[in-house]
């Protein structure tokens, strides 16, 4: 299981480089086990921001071309890509979490309980929901492979394998893993479906699984028409700062360091520092142990990096109730606290809670959006192929 800290982070980079292009896009979709030696094993690292997009992105552009770093640019820039498109369509994720607490607090569908707990006797499925729930982890090829017997073979709702994907992956966030089940089922790109097959999967598993009983035929799932597009916040920065201005860090972003780096003028007016999460927000069942002792570390190291302008060590709060940060910020005095801008999601949510709590203190929440997100966002209102082509260009400006 991956170590939960940005020192372990750079260690993962600098064993990836080496392998990042052609041998990555060669055997990128092999999905080896327990061996993951043809993957960069980062994401749980992009996911929190412990590790950002743009050095990832610069180290391996260091030792490779574009050319042969492609598939793995790709890849970085594909969770860019989703959330983007989230941030556009933000009533796409107010549905499904309606769905979901519908479909979980109702009579659960026949078939899920046994699904979850690894009883489908359809050898790969069960292998992979005890590696998930074992690991955090699951290689993106499978994912989808799971996620088309889920759907088509199971018969299963989407909502709720997303769910159990959120609940447990250490890399899951609310864009890339809603999305990319929509799209499975045929519901993100209307009508176009992903279909798991015996031979796919014995070819990139080589040979560990080759099921029988899969789905042959599928129909893509249909849905209510959603709203048009809502229009990006224009402003990388939301809100004024004051005198006094603290820092809070939240489990979207864990990097202070070059968060402030690109808002030079919010450094010196940064007199506390604290961070809180709630990762059990992912699920309206929780989520598990193996995510919340990741976001627990990842938190506790984030604390020790983050200093405020008088060198001490950010505050881990208790939890990320609006009323905790409430009381953090009177103790300290503070006008102001400045988050890292948090994508639709969970903490957008809590912070968005929080926001009206923090006015009645007469204290102000200001959002500081990274550039990467700034920039490359507002190309991702179609498809993903729109988007790849902005790829070269994006690269040279970020």
């Amino acid at each position: 299981m991956s170590i939960p800290t940005r020192a372990a982070g750079l260690d993962a980079l600098d064993d990836f480089v080496p392998r990042a292009g052609r041998a990555y896009a060669r055997d990128r979709n092999l999905d080896l086990g327990p061996s993951r030696g043809n993957v960069s094993g980062l994401s749980p690292y992009l996911r929190h921001r412990l590790l950002t997009e743009q050095e990832v992105v610069a180290a391996v552009l260091e030792d490779h071309t574009l050319g042969a770093a492609e598939k793995f640019v790709q890849e970085v820039f594909w969770r860019t890509y989703w959330k983007g498109w989230l941030e556009q369509n933000p009533e796409v994720w107010r549905r499904y979490r309606l769905e979901v607490r519908d479909l979980l607090a109702g009579e659960l569908p026949d078939g899920y309980e046994d699904a979850v707990a690894g009883r489908t006797c359809i050898d790969a499925m069960d292998a992979w929901v005890r590696e998930l729930v074992d690991t955090g982890y699951l290689h993106n090829h499978t994912r989808m492979w799971f996620a088309s017997i889920w759907v088509f073979t199971l018969g299963l709702p989407w909502q709720l394998g997303a769910d159990f994907f959120y609940r447990h992956l250490l890399d899951g966030d609310a864009a890339s893993n809603t999305l990319s089940w929509r799209w499975v089922a045929g519901l993100q790109a209307r009508g176009k479906t992903y279909l798991a097959t015996a031979s796919n999967i014995s070819r990139f598993t080589e040979g560990r699984f080759s099921p029988s009983g899969l789905a042959t035929t599928v129909r893509a799932l249909d849905e209510e028409p959603f709203p048009s597009r809502t229009p990006l916040e224009p402003d990388d920065v939301v809100g004024t700062v004051g005198d006094r201005a603290g820092l809070l860090l939240h489990e979207e972003d864990l990097e202070a360091r070059s968060l402030l780096a690109e808002r030079p003028d919010l450094v010196g007016e940064v007199v506390a520092a604290a961070v809180a999460a709630d990762p059990g927000e992912r699920s309206p069942v929780g989520v598990s142990d193996a995510v919340v002792a990741f976001t627990s570390g990842a938190l506790a190291d984030a604390a020790e990096r983050t200093r405020d302008a008088s060198g001490r060590a950010a505050q881990v709060l208790a939890d990320a109730d609006p009323g905790s940060v409430v009381t953090w910020a009177r103790s300290e005095g503070l006008d102001a606290v400045v988050v890292p801008y948090a994508p639709v999601g969970p903490v957008h949510e809590r912070l968005e809670a929080l926001r009206p709590a923090l006015a009645s203190e007469g204290i102000a929440l200001v959002t500081v959006r990274r550039r990467w997100d700034g920039v490359a966002w507002p190309h991702a209102s179609r498809g993903f192929f729109p988007f790849r082509e902005k790829i070269p260009g994006l690269v040279r400006e970020l």
